[in-house]
């Protein structure tokens, strides 16, 4: 599983972990994702992540 960090604010997305307070199941790749969805913390598209190596 991957993990995704934004680059406005630097919270990261674990895909092992999900995010279920905004209706992301544990185990959800980032790429399976909605398209309207933004980083909880700062509101920021799907487009302003990068995935952490």
């Amino acid at each position: 599983m991957k993990r995704w960090e934004c680059i406005a604010c630097g919270w990261v997305y674990d895909e092992e972990k999900g995010h279920p307070d905004s209706g992301v199941a544990p185990g959800t790749r980032f790429e399976d994702i909605p398209e309207d969805w933004t980083c909880p913390l700062c509101g920021v598209g799907k487009d302003e992540f990068e995935e952490l190596t």
